[in-house]
C-alpha cells in the first residue's frame, strides 16, 4: 500500500557525458531550488526570468489597486496602465510625486508593496553577486581524443588548453571509462573504470596540456577497437580540478568523449612554434585539428561513424 501512496515524479532530463538521461521519479520544484537554478542557468535565462517576475508582480499589484477603486490620485479612472506604472514606481521606490496613493486601503497596499520591493531587490542583489563571484574555468578540450603509440605503447591521448592568460595551479585530471556491459548473471549495467594517466597532476597549467593513458595489458581499453567501443556505447569522461591563480578559488572543468570522438591512428596537429624573432608561440586555431597517419585508419574511422 505504501507503494500506491507514493507519487510518481516527472521525467527529468539530466546531462551525463554526451547523453541526455531521463530521470523518472524525482521531484524537483523550481521555487524550491531557485538558488541552484539561478546559479546554474545562463545570464540570458536569468534576466528573462527576472523580467517576467517583475512584470507579473507589478501586474498583480496593478489589479489590486484597481480593486480599491479610485485610490490613486491623478490617475485615470479604471486605467490599468496608470495603476501598473504606479506599481513600478512604488516597487522600485522611485516616487515621482505625480501619482500618489489616496485613502487608507491604498496606503496599506503601497506599504506592503514597498516592503516587498525592498526585500525582493535585496534577494536579487545577493543572487546576482553570488553568480558574478562564482569561479568558472575556461578550459578548452580537444574535439577528438586520439589512440596512437607514444614511446612504443598504444596510448589514449587528448589535449587541453587554458583560454585565460592566468595560470591554474595544482591542476589535477581524473579520467573515467564508462561502457555498457552484461554481467555473468545476464544483467545489463553501466560499468565505470578509472583510467590511469602517465601524468595526472600539473603544478602550473598555463597554456596546453596533453594527457596520456597507456593502453597496456592492465588497461580497461586493452583490445578495444572503434567498432567495439561504439557497440558498448563507451564514453571517456574527463574532469579537471585546480586553483585559479587570480581568484585563489577552486575551479573545475569537465568534458566527455563518445566512442565516435576517438580517432584511431591519428595525431594532433602541432600548435607550438617559434616566431621569427625567437619567441615561442601557440596557435589555438589548429587546436582541434588531427591528421591520420595511415589511409587505412582514416577509412576505418569513417566506417565506424
Amino acid at each position: 500500500m505504501a507503494g500506491k501512496r507514493q507519487r510518481r515524479g516527472k521525467r527529468q532530463p539530466i546531462r551525463f557525458g554526451g547523453v541526455d538521461v531521463i530521470q523518472i521519479g524525482t521531484h524537483r520544484h523550481f521555487l524550491g531550488d531557485f538558488y541552484h537554478y539561478f546559479l546554474d542557468s545562463s545570464w540570458i535565462t536569468v534576466l528573462l526570468v527576472l523580467l517576467a517576475v517583475f512584470a507579473v508582480v507589478n501586474m498583480a499589484f496593478a489589479l489590486a489597486y484597481l480593486e480599491c477603486g479610485n485610490c490613486i490620485e491623478n490617475a485615470r479612472t479604471g486605467s490599468f496602465e496608470d495603476a501598473f506604472f504606479f506599481s513600478v514606481q512604488t516597487l522600485a521606490t522611485i516616487g515621482y510625486g505625480k501619482l500618489v496613493p489616496r485613502g487608507t486601503a491604498a496606503n496599506l497596499l503601497v506599504a506592503f508593496e514597498a516592503v516587498s520591493g525592498l526585500l525582493g531587490f535585496a534577494i536579487v542583489t545577493g543572487l546576482a553577486f553570488a553568480k558574478f563571484s562564482r569561479p568558472t574555468a575556461r578550459v578548452m578540450f580537444s574535439k577528438y581524443a586520439i589512440v596512437l603509440p607514444r614511446d612504443g605503447v598504444e596510448s589514449l591521448q587528448f589535449r587541453m588548453g587554458n583560454e585565460r592568460s592566468n595560470r591554474i595551479v595544482e591542476a589535477q585530471i581524473h579520467v573515467s571509462y564508462a561502457r555498457q556491459e552484461v554481467t555473468v548473471e545476464g544483467e545489463s549495467i553501466r560499468r565505470i573504470s578509472d583510467l590511469k594517466l602517465v601524468r595526472d597532476r600539473s603544478s602550473v597549467f598555463a597554456i596546453s596540456w596533453t594527457a596520456l593513458h597507456q593502453i597496456s595489458a592492465d588497461s580497461p581499453l586493452y583490445g578495444e577497437t572503434s567498432e567495439s567501443l561504439i557497440e558498448k556505447q563507451a564514453e571517456i569522461v574527463v574532469s579537471l580540478v585546480g586553483i585559479d591563480e587570480t581568484l585563489a578559488q577552486t575551479i573545475h572543468a569537465r568534458h566527455a568523449y563518445s566512442a565516435a570522438d576517438l580517432a584511431f591512428g591519428a595525431r594532433f596537429v602541432d600548435i607550438m612554434a617559434i616566431t621569427p624573432d625567437g619567441h615561442p608561440s601557440v596557435d589555438y586555431t589548429h587546436f582541434h585539428e588531427i591528421e591520420y597517419l595511415e589511409p587505412e585508419a582514416r577509412r576505418k574511422q569513417a566506417r565506424s561513424r
